[in-house]
């Protein structure tokens, strides 16, 4: 992922039976493709560089079985461990708040939840014959990355759609490309246990 210009869109495909979804940036151009294992009792993600598979640029696994506050630790193709996301685990059961860790062990950035309430009317209207069918087009939830200043960085928002399928990454302010990496991994793996929370 070199070179990636803002915005980056990530768009699930529903007609598979994995949880997978492709990356494209500003030019419409893939820039990864997201695969997720499927029942296994630690999360283990492969990032391919196209949907054909053609090379695996990173993977992201979990440091300890399923739980609400592990640690997905981010490794390259070589197995260099590149940083981590934690889940701020009781913090997150009201607004999800995660915490981006560098390749030093140092914690970078925070990517909070935006406004908690989406969430809540999209999960409870969700269970309405009908009018739950349309929840992926009025309740679009965001999350905002932040530097240990609280300056906001970038800002991750789902896009109108059926089943929460679109997501859309924007740049607020400029960052390297390895902060962009890690944001941009972070996301990735953020995307997949926020949809799965509903």
């Amino acid at each position: 992922m070199k070179d990636i210009k803002f915005p980056i869109k990530f768009s699930f495909n529903i007609t598979t039976l994995s949880n997978d979804f492709t990356a494209t940036d500003v030019a419409g151009r893939t820039v990864a493709y997201v695969k997720q294992k499927m029942f296994k009792l630690k999360e283990d993600i492969s990032i391919f560089d196209n949907q054909n598979k053609t090379n695996l640029n990173y993977k992201i696994n979990a440091d300890k079985w399923i739980d609400f506050s592990a640690a997905y630790s981010f490794k390259d193709s070589e197995g260099k461990e590149i940083g981590k996301i934690a889940r701020k685990g009781w913090a997150s059961i009201w607004k999800a708040h995660y915490e981006l860790i560098d390749q030093h062990q140092k914690l970078q950035y925070h990517i909070r939840e935006e406004n908690a309430w989406v969430k809540v009317l999209d999960s409870v209207l969700g269970q309405i014959p009908i009018l739950g069918g349309f929840t992926g087009y009025l309740f679009n939830p965001s999350y905002v990355v932040t530097d240990l200043k609280g300056q906001s960085i970038v800002r991750m928002k789902k896009e109108p759609s059926f089943f929460g399928r679109k997501f859309e990454l924007k740049e607020l302010k400029p960052i390297d490309q390895d902060d962009k990496e890690r944001i941009i991994l972070g996301f990735m793996m953020m995307v997949l246990l926020e949809r799965r929370r509903g």
